[in-house]
């Protein structure tokens, strides 16, 4: 069965080793590695203290994946920018040097999984989009596409899987989308595989979740799991939005999912450790019942 995990980006105030302590001891098999400043920062760590998180996670029993979702990591004033569908040629090189030292980490941690998303657009369009115009919507396509290449021929060198999230208020938010952008891509994006977040499938209307799941199962490599309310973008404790927890955790069993089902309180740092444990507690109830 899929192995539990919890994503560091809701343990924003601990350091690397005491969050991988900390989740095992609370009872987690695995652990999303969100890469950020004063947490494994891209720019600054070094390779010993990766290895050093890699023996730890390997004598604590726990799976790894790397997140890519930090806040302003490059840009202190821009949320989640630059990305890969800005304008501007290098700021889209930015953010792929980026992922590229993401996907050097995840191969020193041993971790299986990178996730990333496209980002938003310059005037805020989606895929979806009434405005966008057939050939708007395929150079935005093909700026998605250009920056994914080059990630995802590093990851098969490295040995490392790309999981592509759909986010609401992004170019690409729905699951629809993550199709849409794998058959523009045709063959080059065969290994691009998809990181559901269940939460936003509430968020976006993408429901009943179990047959999102079950439809996208042959392509389904990460999991993130989170609450959520219809049409408001923001990560909640299980119970506190509309989510039928049981019956994601129900499809996940049932398609045979074996990867990371990672939990994302991202909000919730401020009271990290008692969030993990009521999480845990939350899911072992539904996978029970």
């Amino acid at each position: 069965m899929f192995r539990l995990a919890y994503n560091t980006n809701g343990l924003a105030h601990h350091r690397p080793l005491d969050a991988l302590r900390l989740l095992a001891e609370v009872g987690y098999e695995g652990v999303a590695l969100t890469p950020d400043a004063g947490f494994l920062d891209p720019f600054e760590v070094s390779r010993g203290e990766l290895l050093e998180a890699r023996r730890w996670a390997d004598d604590l029993g726990l799976d790894l994946s790397v997140e890519t979702g930090a806040r302003f990591l490059l840009d202190a004033r821009a949320k989640h920018r630059p990305n890969l569908m800005d304008v501007d040629p290098a700021a889209r090189k930015r953010r792929v040097e980026f992922l590229l030292r993401c996907l050097a980490q995840a191969h020193i941690l041993g971790a299986d999984v990178l996730s990333l998303w496209a980002g938003g657009e310059d005037e805020g369009q989606t895929l979806e989009s009434q405005e966008l115009a057939p050939g708007r919507v395929e150079e935005l396509l093909e700026r998605l596409a250009s920056g994914l290449l080059p990630v995802l021929e590093r990851g098969r060198e490295l040995g490392v899987r790309v999981a592509f999230e759909p986010e609401p208020g992004m170019f690409i938010e729905r699951p629809a989308g993550y199709g849409q952008l794998v058959e523009y891509m045709g063959s080059d994006a065969a290994d691009l595989g998809l990181c559901l977040d269940v939460g936003h499938l509430v968020v976006t209307g993408d429901l009943p979740v179990g047959r999102e799941i079950e439809r996208w199962a042959d392509r389904l490599i990460h999991v993130h799991l989170d609450d959520a309310l219809p049409g408001i973008h923001e990560h909640l404790m299980f119970g506190q939005g509309e989510l039928d927890l049981a019956a994601t955790l129900k499809a996940l069993v049932d398609v045979g999912y074996k990867g990371l089902a990672a939990v994302e309180l991202s909000r919730d740092s401020h009271r990290g450790p008692t969030a993990a444990g009521e999480a845990l507690e939350r899911l072992r109830n539904a996978l029970r019942t």
